[in-house]
């Protein structure tokens, strides 16, 4: 090992160099509810069990505590505690993202004017726009960035500002890793405490008749009635006022406090809704049935006056009467039912199981409840108590009820009752069959408080908090539970309850009819003897010695219902028992006849062989007084007296009873009764032989009987072992050591004791009902252990004296013994010292007796009571056998012991031992720990703490349980995930033993395990999986640190401690020392021996990462959490909050940096699954694929070769590219990211500037990277995120989503592989935010899966956003750092090129995040410093990253935050500052300026330009005051570029007006576009914004078609600078694809030529550039359905990709081309293309719109309707709704006759139109609806204004309008040029209608394959019996007569012809028809036939006339307008019959 320097010993000792011990043993007084706790009465003698009981009851725990609380759960407990206020530490970071929502509202509002665009404005003009700039303000400047500095001095600056002001813990911001890995955290178990069920409270607070005449008596219980059981004891309460409770002042001697309670608290542990509360009422017995004495109250009312009035008051003084002479007696009188199902709300009961569960024993309750944040994963099964009293779920219910139920005196059994109440559920109505009592019960149910005051335990003890004044207890009535409720029992209760049931006298003579019992509880037989042990009821004493049961008047065989609760003695004895005396109660006063009449007498003795006497018994009834020591035995079994007892029926039994015990003492179970009753017998003195139940025990079978008793114990009942079971414990814990000497024999029970803890563990494992938790521990073992158990107590040799010797009795119970014994005593202890040897096999000889009597008598033991321990002399125990030793020590030490069970136990046994070892491992440390504790050992060495016997077992278990663990993973699931629980379990073991022992041998025992699995598992997942989880326990050790000797690590390393420039300068750098540092970032062989435990997990963590093996992934996860939730403690740990000391722990973990850059390409790229469009990336394929492959790249650095081979495990990275390297998933990469920047932040700087220096650049690039991916990881993701999703069921439904994503991604398995292939660009990150909020919360509230809230308190929501947001700063500063030390350090040699590319990146990704303002200070000004420095370089070498970085600060110009604004501005000014001074390059900057803010502009609508101005101002103010440029050009070019700037910026106000009106938008757009014509790059730019736009409305054609512009532009200037033949010629080439293009021609070569610089030097301006967009626009086209125009774009592609032999390229190209085809193939008419409307603007408030019509292109199928509704509301919101009108009709609009205040807009449905000769060129369906620049729409008129009219006056216009381009056209209106119109007269219309008729006939009957249905709808329009104006009308109106005027001849004539032909294809038709039809269609066919037989007929006259005029030769002259006419109208027919075919 190296030698410490001074400094670092301090550190450590600083740190506690090994606390010696961590140890610590407390005891803590046990937690009691009550004011003193529950006792035996006293001055009893107790008998030994009772006494055990009641000391379990109430020792004090007994807990091993840590003392350097260091661990992680209170570690994390402290850090907790503190997050808590955490955040009130962290400043609050300003983001842009969130101030921008406030200020973006003042664009929305209010009606506003819509600007017109003036027609191809040209750029406005220089001046205009100068006055504009200067008007404003400048922000403030950066005083110091014009000051000349040297680089170092700036950079040194910088420093010093990044440093000031920083979070000193990272992982404090970060939130916690997921629990599910939190294997190392071991949830405190619960202390064990009175089960209590869910508590309600019940409140009494009217209760009364509607006459008050006597007083009332209520009894309230809980019953069941799914279960039939009655599930609480009775509650007694009296509400009478005092005046009637006077009536009974005879008969009440006292009344107590405790019994004047008028609230109860009732306990429900298995909520449902069959639970009933009932109330029974009583009243004092008179004379008369139960109905005769309800009469009254059914029909008298208080309020009636007069004769009412006198009854009553009759009836109060009769009953006043009774009262005192009955008073003592009580007569069933009514009852009231109440349903609990509205208290327990049903969101409780469905609850109902898990929740019973969480009680039996499942309960976790804790204190702390930050053991709920650990045991979060419980299963939700076991809520913990607290949970299953979900207050908060049951609802306070205030009743009152009006109409009680008569009581039937022959019904009153509980089982009655149950009747009634089932009854009651289904109908809730008895009053058919029951008569009811009109009364007033008014009461309130709630849930209990937490802390009652004033309330008494049903022993009536008071509950703290137990108030001074107080008025009316409240009493806690005890629950019966209707199942089990497995909670050991932790206070002393012993309660008797009796149930006389009913009485069988009806053979009996006469006089028995008012029959009444006595119950008493005897001590004797003498009247005297009974005990006040038996609770009073309402309004009298607490404790009474006699009761009586309520009578039914007249009945021999009555029912009751008494419940009689008595409080049993601690000592009972065979004198004990219950009597019952019989009495009839004469109701008439008698003349000098007494009350009472005895009628008999029965009685049950409470012990039958000891044992309580509980059941169901049916006694006999004697007549005679009882004969003396009747009490010993059973009525039943008297045995014969004399004179002879007379008995009721001859001895049979006639009197039902029931006795209940609920006691902590009795066990009442055989087993466990026999087993305590012969341990007691061993310890104190008793007589043999023993009685056990009907079985005597002599001295000699007690230790068969013993073993028997402890074998049996487990098949007691679950029940009682379970409230039993912490006694069992102790006494089977107490035999396993104590040695017994019983009848002069040794007995030795320690392996039957083991034997029975395994089985009872075992048992209580596999129990259903007992809850587990996380760690698969039994909740009732794991308390048991952690806070009863105590070493079993110093030992009392106990011997059972033999026969002959008389025993003497030493101080305190210890027993001495005689020779004989002893000698035995000796030899057996000597045998079982052989047998406990760890090597049986070594034979001892016998040395003579006497030696050993010595050695036994010499260690008599000596009690040290006070200090808690026994002292013995104990022999040396490192000879191999017993015999060397010259006095072995006979004390058995628990440790020893159980380890060597542990070790010699086979078969079942030891499977149980190993499958639940975590029970037998705690049992172990605490024994150690207490062993420890009390022979102060602390002060020896830890070797010889224990002994090497000891000690080799321990060897042994450690490597059984190790090869148990691989052996059960090879098995299916169920045994594997057993293995992971005994894994941890042997992991906490050896935590443990770190603290115990000696830590090398400790360490030892590490090895030999992760050996041990390495040989027997061969799934490495699996493996390393295991191997983790056992180290990162072992690493949550609180000494972890110093078991790491953590500060050995700077001594390998050259730098001092503490960075000083000194330091930094004087550090020789001679190659060694470079080794050392390159290797101290290395897991090397001597790393690993240094630092074993890091070494270790290091070592997993790198072979997890290589790995590529099924279900990797979730082990990567686990190993990359281990080493997060390390550094989490580290840095939440007090004592390593020193800078120093966080040095040297980071020095600790440089090995992961290593592994870190190794595993790069695998980490998941945040890059590409941003895809941050929005945020100002220009959003053009190929920077989106540069930026995914910043990652892919590596892949190919390593296949250049790995010099720098940092991984040892020697699987060399060549290989990676080839095999499918599992991705790591989202989560995974961002911890492991985390971790890296932790180590960067805390790790000596001036060592990390060191090893940069060294690395080559492959290896710096690599760091780039990693520092590029860390900037996405850790981007700020705002607070709206969380904000958006507030409803718990989305978001668990996002997270399981996002898990189950992420599981897939990582490519579990052939699904995995799918997924990867389609996978969009990786998971949507919004998710992963909310992923992270939801894991924050975890952290700050007390969490818990049941029942999570997803609707955060706004607080919650702030605190979060605070926390990531500090998070963001603080890992981007990080990340800032590390480019600075890599710019120095690397630069520092020699300037690397590339490396400052990879800088720029990084940084400028960063920049494109939403950024603090902390950070973009900080960002800028190390900007600043590398202009300042590199900017030759940079403008040069770097262009693209240059224009990227242009993009990013002018967004930041436009911030509305001053900060950013102001750095943003000094940082453009500094860009454009040298890049003028140093290679005057400033038109290239000018230029990506000017095209930044183009793109910036057109994309993100979010931006401010008021800002922009503000900073263009404040550039300019720079510039005007930087003295050393005056005298350049530079401050005019500044200008100049400044204006430039500013008129684009008013363009984008103008769009910004036109958000909402997307026509206007692109209409703005286009012209800006256009006012570029010439600056090709920004017309460029300027169209992709188009297509940008375009693409998110779904336009795909238009923007296709803005794409083929562009490409146009850039062929024009590519055709310009080189003359290559496979290139387009210019936009010439592209007019098939739309003749538009030829706009794009270059205006002309003197205007620009493309040399000069600055221009044309985008990334598009090129062959790639140019084939980019085509294939882009391909893509659109193909998107859009124009498949055609696809192949034209790929005419033009191909020849450059051939050119450039690219045949990848090509096979794509084709195989789209292919593609398109079929899709025309299959598709061809299907395809909708657009649907045209025209739309004219009128009215002075369109400004410059009015009177302008365009043609409009919308989607397929738009109706008319739908375009109206848009542009209506639209423009109904710019005016005001009441503003607007649309027009409906097509006519030509009157301006003169429209209202000047309303804007009003026409529109009117178009459709393409075609010249004849043009559709000979238009065949197919894409042709006619391709290029259309002519449109026609008819308006029907007729001359009096009317639109329609009839047939001979009905007229028609046709309009054709041209537009000014051709659709599909950039933008989705275009301009109407020309507009002409022709108008049709009646007779021309006719002919057209009367053509198309025709046609359509002529299509239908020619459809190929026919269609009938078709035929026959135009058929019967053609031919159907007189359609109105059908053919034959029109026929009649023109034909009918020949024209008067001449004019019209050709006009008829040709009307005449279209008639001949019109009937000729009506006659085809009916033929066609004639063979299309089926046989039931024959009679339709001839009614067709005859009408077009009569059609025909009346149409022939007319057809056959002709007008003899035009047959004659005419010397005709036409007017201009007539041929026109014609002309046109030829031009329609074509156009129609085309339409039609």
């Amino acid at each position: 090992m190296t030698r410490l320097n001074n400094s670092d010993s301090e550190l450590a000792q600083e740190l506690g160099d090994f606390p010696e011990d961590d140890l610590d043993i407390v005891f803590t007084p046990k937690e009691c509810r009550t004011l003193q706790p529950s006792m035996p009465e006293d001055g009893v003698e107790l008998d030994s069990h009772v006494r055990d009981c009641v000391q379990t009851y109430i020792r004090e725990w007994l807990i091993v505590n840590r003392k350097n609380q260091g661990n992680p759960d209170t570690c994390s407990l402290k850090n907790k505690g503190s997050r808590k206020d955490f955040h009130k530490t962290l400043q609050k970071q300003t983001f842009e993202s969130e101030t921008l929502d406030s200020g973006d509202a003042n664009f929305q509002a209010g009606p506003r004017q819509v600007p017109g665009l003036p027609e191809e404005a040209s750029r406005t003009t220089l001046a205009s726009s100068d006055f504009d700039l200067r008007s404003l303000q400048p922000d403030p400047r950066l005083e110091n960035l014009l000051r000349h500095l040297s680089a170092e001095e700036f950079e040194r600056q910088n420093e010093e500002a990044r440093r000031t002001n920083r979070h000193a813990e990272l992982l404090a911001l970060y939130p916690s890793v997921d629990e599910e890995d939190a294997v190392e955290i071991r949830p405190v178990p619960d202390r064990p405490k009175e089960h209590l069920g869910n508590r309600m409270l019940v409140k009494l607070q009217t209760l009364k008749f509607d006459i008050e005449i006597e007083p009332l008596f209520a009894c309230i219980a809980l019953y069941d009635i799914k279960e039939r059981k009655k599930i609480s004891e009775n509650f007694h309460c009296d509400l009478n006022p005092d005046s009637l409770r006077g009536f009974l002042r005879s008969h009440t001697p006292s009344i107590d406090l405790s019994t004047q309670a008028r609230s109860a608290v009732f306990s429900v542990t298995y909520p449902s809704s069959d639970i009933y509360l009932v109330i029974k009422i009583e009243k004092v017995l008179q004379q008369g049935e139960i109905g005769d004495c309800a009469e009254p109250y059914m029909v008298l009312k208080e309020s009636e006056a007069g004769k009412t009035k006198e009854k009553i008051e009759k009836l109060k003084a009769q009953a006043e009467s009774f009262c005192q002479r009955l008073g003592k007696y009580r007569m069933p009188f009514a009852w009231i039912p109440i349903s609990l199902t509205n208290f327990f709300n049903l969101s409780t009961l469905e609850r109902e199981i898990p929740e019973a569960e969480g009680l039996n024993g499942k309960g976790s309750t804790s204190d702390k409840r930050a053991t709920l944040l650990q045991t979060r994963r419980l299963s939700e099964r076991s809520l913990s108590s607290e949970d299953s009293c979900p207050v908060s779920n049951f609802k306070t219910i205030s009743l009152t009820l009006n109409t009680f139920f008569k009581q039937e005196g022959d019904r009153l059994s509980d089982e009655d009752l149950f009747k009634f109440l089932a009854d009651f559920k289904r109908s809730s109505s008895l009053q058919r069959r029951i008569k009811t009592l009109p009364g007033t019960l008014k009461l309130e149910i709630s849930p209990a408080p937490e802390n009652l005051g004033f309330c008494l335990t049903p022993e009536l003890l008071p509950v703290k908090p137990f108030p001074e004044n107080r008025n009316r207890p409240h009493k806690e009535i005890l629950e019966f539970p209707i199942r089990e409720v497995y909670v050991p029992h932790t206070i002393y209760r012993n309660l008797l309850y009796v149930y006389p049931q009913r009485l069988n006298f009806a053979n009996r003579p006469a006089s028995a009819r008012n029959i009444t019992i006595k119950i008493q509880f005897m001590c004797g037989e003498d009247p005297s003897c009974a005990m006040p042990v038996i609770f009073g009821k309402s309004s009298g004493p607490e404790f009474v010695q006699e009761i009586y049961t309520a009578i039914t008047y007249h009945n021999k065989s009555p029912d009751f219902y008494e419940e009689v609760k008595i409080k049993l003695p601690a000592k009972l004895t065979e004198k004990h028992h219950l009597l019952f005396t019989f009495y009839h109660i004469s109701c008439q006063p008698k003349q000098g006849a007494s009350v009472e009449t005895l009628i008999g007498y029965s009685w049950l003795p409470i012990l039958l062989n000891d044992r309580l006497q509980t059941g169901c018994y049916c006694l006999p009834v004697a007549l005679d007084k009882l004969p003396f020591h009747y009490s010993i035995h059973s009525p039943e079994k008297v045995p014969s007296q004399t004179p002879p007892i007379k008995w009721v029926e001859g001895h049979k039994g006639v009197f039902g009873i029931e006795v209940q015990a609920v006691s902590s003492v009795h066990t009442q179970d055989n087993h466990l009764e026999k087993f305590f009753t012969l341990c007691h017998s061993l310890e104190s003195q008793v007589t043999f032989p023993i009685r056990l139940m009907d079985q005597k025990i002599t001295e000699a079978a007690l230790e068969h009987e013993l073993k028997l008793s402890i074998i049996c114990l487990n098949s007691s009942r679950l029940e009682p072992l379970v409230l039993f079971l912490h006694l069992v414990l102790d006494k089977l814990f107490q035999l396993a050591v104590q040695p017994m000497v019983i009848a002069g024999q040794t007995a030795n029970f320690s392996q039957f004791a083991f034997e029975s803890v395994v089985a009872i563990v075992n048992s209580l494992h596999n129990s259903k009902d007992l809850s587990k938790d996380q760690h698969g521990r039994n909740c009732l073992l794991a308390s048991y252990v952690y806070y009863v158990f105590r070493l079993p107590d110093p030992q009392r040799e106990v011997v059972k004296p033999g026969a002959g010797s008389s025993a003497i009795l030493t101080e305190s119970r210890y027993y001495t013994f005689g020779r004989t014994s002893a000698v035995s005593v000796g030899s057996k202890l000597l045998q079982s010292r052989v047998i406990s040897c760890s090597n049986p096999d070594i034979t001892v000889t016998q040395t003579a007796a006497d030696e050993e009597v010595k050695n036994i008598m010499s260690s008599k033991p000596v009690d040290h009571s006070s200090s808690r321990m026994s002292f013995y002399v104990e022999g040396t125990n490192d000879m191999p056998s017993v015999c060397a030793s010259p006095r072995p020590s006979n004390k058995k030490h628990f440790h020893e012991e159980l380890a060597l069970q542990m070790v010699v136990s086979t078969g079942m046994v030891r499977e149980s031992v190993f499958k639940y070892a975590w029970f037998f491992f705690e049992l172990l440390i605490k024994s150690m720990a207490q062993y420890v504790h009390n022979i102060e050992k602390q002060d020896n060495p830890r070797r010889s703490r224990f002994s090497d016997r000891f000690k080799d077992d321990i060897t042994t278990i450690v490597s059984v349980v190790t090869s148990e663990i691989a052996a059960l993973l090879v098995k299916p699931q169920k045994e594997s995930e057993q293995a992971e629980k005994i894994n941890i379990s042997l992991a906490f073991f050896l935590y443990d033993l770190l603290s115990l022992m000696d830590r090398g041998f400790v360490f030892n025992l590490i090895k030999h395990y992760c050996n041990q699995l390495s040989n027997k598992l061969n799934s490495l997942s699996t493996l390393i999986s295991m191997r983790l989880e056992f180290l990162r326990i072992l690493c949550s050790h609180e000494n972890y640190l110093n078991l790491n000797l953590f500060f050995m690590t700077s001594a390998s390393a050259p730098a001092s401690p503490s960075p000083s420039l000194s330091s930094q300068n004087s550090s020789s750098c001679s190659s060694f020392q470079d080794q050392k540092i390159a290797g101290m970032f290395d897991l090397s062989a001597e790393y690993r021996q240094q630092h074993f435990l890091t070494g270790l997990l290091f070592t997993e963590l790198a072979a997890a990462l290589d790995a590529d093996c099924e279900g990797i992934s979730k082990v990567q996860r686990k190993a990359v959490n281990a080493i997060l939730s390390l550094l989490s403690s580290h840095d939440l740990d007090p004592r390593c909050s020193k800078k120093e000391v966080k040095i040297k722990i980071a020095a600790l973990y440089l090995p992961l940096v290593g592994i870190i850059l190794d595993s790069l390409p695998q980490l998941h790229d945040f890059t590409i699954s941003d895809a941050r469009s929005g945020k100002g990336r220009t959003g053009n394929p190929e920077e989106e694929q540069d930026s995914a492959g910043a990652i892919n790249q590596n892949v190919a650095l390593a296949i250049a070769g790995n010099q720098f081979n940092l991984r040892s495990s020697g699987i060399s990275l060549v290989s990676l590219p080839y095999r499918q390297t599992a991705t790591l998933g989202p989560d995974t990469t961002r911890n492991l990211l985390i971790c890296f920047l932790w180590i960067m932040k805390n790790a000596d700087q001036n060592l990390i500037q060191k090893w940069i220096a060294d690395l080559p650049s492959m290896q710096l690039n690599r760091i780039l990277d990693l520092l590029f991916i860390c900037v996405s990881c850790f981007e700020y993701k705002g607070k709206q995120s969380s904000d958006k999703v507030s409803t718990q069921a989305l978001q668990k439904s996002r997270d399981v989503k996002a898990r189950l994503e992420e599981a897939l991604l990582r490519g579990e398995g052939a699904r995995g592989e799918m997924m990867k292939r389609c996978r969009i660009p990786a998971g949507n990150d919004r998710s992963a935010g909310l992923n992270e909020n939801l894991r924050w919360r975890k952290e700050q509230t007390h969490w818990r899966q049941a029942n999570e809230r997803q609707d955060k308190t706004k607080a919650e929501l702030d605190q979060e956003a605070l926390i990531s947001g500090n998070l963001a700063t603080e890992a981007n500063l990080i990340v800032l750092d590390m480019q600075e030390n890599i710019i120095q350090a690397s630069f520092a040699a020699e300037c690397r090129d590339n490396l400052l590319g990879g800088v720029l990146k990084v940084l400028v990704n960063s920049l494109g995040c939403d950024q603090s303002t902390t950070y973009l200070t900080h960002c800028f000004a190390t900007l600043r410093a590398l202009i300042a420095k590199f900017g030759d370089f940079l403008f040069e070498e770097e262009v693209e990253q240059c224009a990227d970085l242009c993009q990013r600060v002018l967004h930041h110009c436009s911030s509305s935050i001053d900060v950013t604004r102001t750095q943003a501005c000094a940082t453009l000014y500094l860009l454009m500052r040298y890049s003028f001074s140093s290679t005057s390059n400033f038109a290239r900057v000018k230029m990506q300026v000017t095209m930044s803010l183009a793109s910036l502009v057109g994309k993100s609508p979010e931006f401010n330009e008021e800002f922009l101005r503000r900073s263009l101002r404040t550039i300019l103010a720079y510039a005007e005051e930087d003295v050393d440029m005056q005298a350049t050009p530079f401050p005019i070019q500044v200008e100049e570029l400044l204006c430039n700037l500013n008129s684009i910026l008013s363009d984008t106000v103008k769009m910004r007006e036109f958000q909402e009106d997307p026509e206007m938008l692109m209409d703005l757009m286009y012209r800006i576009a256009k006012g570029y014509q010439t600056s090709p790059d920004l017309r460029l730019t300027w169209l992709q914004n188009m297509a940008e736009k375009h693409t998110k409305r779904k336009c795909y054609t238009e923007a296709a078609m803005c794409l083929v512009h562009a490409a146009a532009l850039v062929a024009e200037y590519l055709s310009m600078l080189e003359d290559r033949n496979y290139l387009p010629v210019g936009s010439v080439s592209f007019q098939n694809i739309s003749s538009n293009a030829l706009e794009e021609s270059a205006v002309s070569d003197d205007v620009l030529s493309p040399d000069e610089d600055g221009i044309c030097s985008g990334r598009y301006f090129s062959e790639s550039g140019l084939v980019g967009l085509l294939e882009q626009a391909a893509e659109l086209f193909s998107t859009g359905g124009l498949y055609e125009t696809v192949n034209e774009v790929y005419k033009i592609v191909i020849p450059i990709l051939e050119a450039h032999r690219d045949f990848r390229k090509l096979t794509l190209t084709h195989s789209k081309l292919q593609k398109a085809f079929d899709s025309i193939i299959n598709k061809g008419q299907k395809r909708m293309f657009g649907t045209y409307f025209r739309v004219g603007f009128y009215g002075s408030k369109f400004g410059d719109l009015d009177e302008q019509e365009f043609v409009y292109k919308e989607p397929a199928i738009t109706k008319l309707p739908e375009i109206s509704h848009r542009l209506e509301g639209f423009y109904g919101q710019c005016f005001g709704e009441d503003a607007v009108e649309v027009i409906k009709d097509s006519a030509p609009v009157d301006k003169r006759k429209l209202d000047p205040n309303k804007a009003y807009i026409q529109i009117t449905f178009v459709e393409p139109y075609f010249d004849e000769y043009e559709m000979k060129d238009r065949v197919t369906y894409f042709e006619k609806n391709f290029n259309l620049c002519r449109f026609m729409y008819t308006t029907p008129f007729t001359m009096d204004g009317r639109p329609r009219g009839e047939l001979s006056e009905q007229y028609k216009r046709n309009t054709i309008l041209t537009t000014m381009h051709a659709f599909p056209y950039i933008k989705t209106r275009i301009n109407v040029i020309q507009k002409e119109e022709f108008i049709l007269t009646p007779i021309e219309v006719a002919i057209e209608d009367m053509r198309k008729k025709t046609q359509e006939l002529t299509a239908a009957t020619n459809q190929e394959p026919p269609d009938a249905k078709m035929l026959q709808m135009v058929l019967q329009g053609s031919v159907g019996a007189t359609v109105n104006q059908g053919p034959l009308e029109v026929a009649q109106v023109f034909l009918a007569e020949i024209p008067a005027d001449p004019k019209l001849y050709r006009h008829h004539n040709k009307l005449r012809l279209c008639f001949k032909e019109f009937i000729m294809r009506c006659g085809e038709a009916v033929e066609k028809n004639k063979r299309l039809i089926t046989a039931d269609q024959r009679e339709y066919q001839l009614e067709l036939r005859k009408n077009y037989g009569k059609l025909k007929e009346n149409l022939r006259p007319m057809i056959e006339r002709k007008i003899p005029e035009l047959y004659k030769p005419v010397v005709k002259v036409h007017s201009t307008r007539e041929s026109f006419r014609n002309h046109s109208f030829r031009k329609y027919d074509a156009q129609t019959s085309s339409q039609s075919t």
